[in-house]
């Protein structure tokens, strides 16, 4: 198994060494189509390429003619099969968090929660890769309170972090009687405000980890963006007798905020991992910047 994960690693890393390449290929073939299309001349630094450019854009199909990337390949079995998460937290976790815990693991579907006892991060992360889970979520905290929440992708990444504010659990917003139990059902999606690149990485990631919902489905999960802090919120709805304007929503938590500090292009416990994006809170333009969406 262990030499099985280095040898698709090394494979990963290759494909994605070879992107640049790729890209830069996809820009000549771009502007000899467009030159076709308008009737204009070939650029005069293609020309001695072209008639081999031309020949291969002859034989591209529509899944051939965009090159793939390496967030392709990180999520490119995602619809082949369900993800399967294993959530876990930091050691000896206190009541609140493991009440969070809790919380989160009929949050997301096919959960499983792993009481971390002793191992360690490198012994998570290969206990969930030969047991076919697609991801693993870390949650910590700091004084009893939840403060950190990490996705990592199996088997190569991406890992994203983020911290994690504003914690308020199911029997802090309505008493256990008004609330009623918390719906298991796949919930259908909404994400607000993630316009920007790494906001649709950031989406992308946390979409994955979420399986299709059927279509009759009454549960709602929201993402909300609002200057870089992501809301979750939980919602059950139901249709009145009065058509589709008597809806009635009704929140059935948890609710936090999330603000994501980096992203890194591999999995938890690879140190070696490229970091793909970090928050800098402390450079001049930090406070104007909007990283995940206007």
């Amino acid at each position: 198994m262990l030499r099985r994960n280095v040898r698709l690693r090394k494979e990963y890393l290759y494909r994605k060494n070879l992107e640049g390449d790729e890209r830069q290929l996809y820009e000549k073939k771009r502007k000899i189509r467009e030159a076709l299309q308008e009737g204009k001349p070939i650029p005069t630094e293609l020309r001695n390429e072209e008639a081999k450019l031309r020949q291969e854009i002859d034989l591209e199909d529509q899944n051939t003619a965009v090159p793939r990337s390496h967030i392709d390949d990180e999520y490119a079995n995602a619809t082949q099969k369900e993800p399967k998460i294993l959530l876990t937290t930091s050691r000896d976790p206190s009541a609140p968090l493991t009440r969070f815990v809790k919380e989160l693991n009929i949050v997301f579907p096919n959960a499983v929660k792993l009481n971390r006892g002793g191992q360690v991060i490198s012994e998570i992360i290969e206990t969930a890769r030969s047991h076919d889970f697609t991801d693993v979520i870390f949650v910590s905290e700091n004084r009893g309170k939840p403060d950190g929440l990490i996705i990592s992708h199996l088997p190569f990444g991406p890992t994203a972090y983020f911290q994690l504010l504003n914690v308020v659990t199911r029997h802090e917003i309505q008493t256990k009687k008004e609330m009623g139990k918390m719906s298991e059902q796949y919930p259908h999606l909404i994400f607000e405000r993630f316009t920007t690149q790494m906001g649709k990485r950031v989406m992308n990631i946390l979409k994955h980890i979420f399986p299709v919902p059927k279509l009759d489905a009454k549960r709602i999960v929201t993402f909300s963006n609002e200057s870089d802090y992501i809301s979750f919120r939980n919602h059950m709805y139901d249709k009145g007798e009065g058509g589709p304007k008597s809806i009635e929503l009704k929140e059935v938590g948890p609710r936090f905020e999330l603000r994501l500090y980096q992203v890194k292009l591999g999995t938890l416990e690879q140190d070696e991992a490229e970091v793909e994006w970090v928050l800098r809170p402390y450079m001049n333009t930090a406070k104007k910047r909007q990283f995940l969406g206007e």
